[in-house]
């Protein structure tokens, strides 16, 4: 009515104007003042048409009959406009009668019409579920659209609470909006996405966006809402599967980054299953062919249990999953049946999408551990191999619990994407372990033992190979009792790695020993060491060679390019000795220097190799000032001094080898 502007007039028998309303004065061009008392015909119509009017007039008020049509009513300013009109016959209390006339501009009329017209039908034929709510949230109206979405008919929905027809828990936050909406006024336009099931098809999960805005009158009086509803569930899916495939990358490049960062199989298995829990699995486990770490153990002939020796086993969270799985270093069987055995001697993973009782059997290596799997909650598992260079060494185990997802085929090509870097990386990480066991083993056979009794001399040594990341080094030690109650100490550092740099020090040793037992000077020793060095290729050496004489308690020592020897002497501060440092063994031609230093009952000589001091971060002087600050306590036992050094001066990374030997004075007799 408001937007129609609907003029009211009431006239007497006579057809004078008794009432003006103020939508009259507009529509017309005439007051009140100027209209009320005068005849209607007179005042808005044309002289040409005024039998008509006064004709029809009569009928109303005579017949009761009401009448209605477009008519050319004439303004106060003398145009003419066309007015759709409603005359009817009122009766007062009094019994007289009176003609009520309503009249509206007939193009604005139509115009609404026509604009009504065009919003039913855009409605009706709408794609998108169109609804008009009461201020209390109650269905208004519905369109044809949003009865299909909601399997629930518009007769159904008028006077109904939103949340009678919405009923999944997530679209309490659409309520929670359409409250704020009422309350500010503020529109809000395509929320993200709810999901959820509707009776249309409750066996699929579907994606909605929803927009609402406030219905107000002209006067801004609050009407209720309406709601704009878009199924965008083909859009929600691809965004989905676009998210999920960043995420699988995501995870390859994290694996590529993070997986096979050291030479240790152990810690590469863990690697793998940290990049595996939680971002992909709930539970995951690492297990390797025993017989591939074990060279010794033959492997499996084919359909025997197959022996596999976990590494790595992680779970998301505490779970009776991981009471199934292997501790890492433990040994076990897997039947021939099993997922693990299968995957191994096929070289194929194995997907099991939603795993029953059955399934977890066949996954877990006895029953008792499919009980725990049952019981964890397990519900999807992948068996991926670990093959490196054509063979495969063991299997990566995946499971979910918690997470709902069932693994998928695209998960399982993620899965081989993982396990096939870290095969590689553990082979590799084997095949280094192994070619180190057997430098170090050669090495260490190299080292000597201690004599049971020096004269004048007790010494203590230790011999520490680098992390397992770097091949053994080619450092040593050596202690040679010679006649005369004397002793030759030697420490030495072949530059280099691996089974040649332990070779070369195990030759470079015997030729000391040799060398020794000729009663040579210890530049005479070197200089014969150097010739021998310069003739093995490419390879030089550092040394320090010392030999001790305990009737004249007098040490003569020379060096080959290594660091000098510490002497800690009671009531000193420890120092390093101050000796000619020579050329490095190999370098040939350059002249050694012998010096001699006299020692007495208690006094210490600390001979040592790079690797106790050096460091990538600290100054050679800085570190050994700290190798003398650690010596400053005279009363410790040598055993005690050792493990001191080794500890406060030694890092866990350290790439280089460490070759330690201690000397002390003691009181030297004939008997002795």
């Amino acid at each position: 009515m408001d937007v129609l502007a609907v003029a009211a007039v009431l006239l007497d028998s006579d057809g004078r104007v008794a009432l003006w309303s103020p939508e009259a004065e507009q529509l017309y061009g005439y007051t009140s003042e100027e209209a009320l008392g005068e005849y209607a015909a007179r005042l808005l119509v044309h002289a040409e048409h005024w039998d008509w009017v006064v004709k029809t007039f009569i009928d109303v008020m005579e017949t009761g009959q009401s009448w209605a049509g477009t008519f050319p009513i004439r303004r106060k300013d003398g145009s003419t406009r066309q007015v759709e009109l409603r005359n009817m016959r009122l009766l007062d209390d009094h019994g007289d009668f009176y003609a009520l006339g309503l009249g509206t501009d007939s193009p604005t009329l139509h115009e609404l019409e026509r604009d009504v017209a065009l919003s039913t039908r855009l409605i009706s034929q709408s794609p998108i579920g169109i609804a008009i709510f009461d201020s209390d949230l109650r269905y208004v109206a519905v369109n044809p659209a949003l009865e299909r979405i909601h399997a629930v008919s518009a007769k159904d929905h008028l006077g109904r609470h939103y949340r009678e027809i919405a009923r999944d828990a997530e679209f309490d936050t659409a309520e929670a909006a359409m409250r704020e909406v009422l309350r500010t006024g503020k529109p809000m336009v395509e929320q993200a996405p709810l999901v959820g099931h509707t009776k249309a098809d409750p066996g699929h999960q579907h994606a909605w966006t929803i927009s609402l805005f406030r219905l107000e009158d002209t006067q801004g009086r609050i009407l209720g809402l309406a709601e704009l509803v878009v199924d965008v569930t083909e859009r929600y899916e691809a965004a989905k599967e676009a998210s999920e495939t960043r995420r699988r990358l995501t995870l390859i490049a994290d694996g590529s980054a993070r997986i096979g960062t050291s030479l240790e199989v152990e810690e590469t298995a863990r690697e793998l299953t940290e990049v595996t829990v939680p971002a992909f699995a709930d539970i995951a486990a690492v297990d390797v062919l025993d017989s591939i770490l074990d060279e010794h153990r033959p492997a499996s002939p084919e359909g025997s249990p197959a022996f596999f020796r976990a590494l790595a086993v992680k779970a998301a969270y505490p779970t009776d999953a991981l009471r199934a799985a292997d501790p890492p270093g433990g040994i076990t069987s897997y039947p021939a049946d099993r997922l693990a055995a299968r995957c191994v001697r096929t070289g194929r993973p194995f997907l099991v999408r939603h795993a029953d009782g059955n399934d977890l059997s066949r996954i877990a290596r006895d029953e008792h551990s499919a009980t725990l799997l049952a019981r964890a909650g397990v519900h999807s598992y992948l068996a991926v191999p670990l093959a490196a260079r054509g063979t495969t060494i063991g299997f990566l185990g995946l499971s979910r619990a918690r997470d709902p997802r069932p693994f998928d085929e695209d998960d399982m090509a993620i899965a081989v994407e993982l396990a096939s870097r870290a095969a590689v990386c553990i082979d590799n990480a084997r095949a280094h372990q192994s070619v180190r066991n057997a430098a170090e083993a050669l090495q260490r056979s190299l080292l000597p033992d201690h004599p049971p009794r020096l004269p004048g001399l007790r010494v203590a040594s230790r011999y520490q190979p680098a992390q397992a990341a770097y091949e053994v080094g080619g450092d040593w030690y050596d202690v040679v009792p010679l006649d005369g109650a004397r002793t030759a100490l030697v420490v030495g550092d072949v530059m280099g790695s691996g089974i040649d740099a332990a070779a070369t020090m195990g030759r470079l040793r015997t030729a000391t020993t040799a060398y020794a037992d000729l009663d040579l000077d210890p530049a005479q020793v070197l200089h014969h060491l150097d010739a021998l060095t310069s003739r093995l290729e490419q390879y030089i050496a550092t040394c320090v060679y010392a030999v001790y004489d305990a009737r004249s308690a007098e040490c003569h020592l020379a060096t080959a390019g290594h660091l000098p020897p510490a002497l800690v002497r009671r009531g000193e501060h420890p120092r390093l000795l101050d000796l000619p440092t020579g050329a490095p063994l190999g370098v040939g031609g350059v002249p050694f220097e012998t010096a001699t230093v006299t020692l007495a009952p208690g006094d210490q000589l600390v001979l040592y190799t790079d690797g106790l001091v050096e460091t990538r971060e600290d100054s050679i002087d800085e570190r050994l000032e700290i190798l003398l600050h650690l010596l400053d306590k005279p009363d410790s036992s040598l055993e005690e001094t050792c493990d001191r050094l080794l500890h406060d001066l030694r890092h866990p990374a350290n790439h280089d080898d460490v070759a330690l030997l201690i000397a002390r004075v003691r009181p030297f007799t004939t008997e002795a």
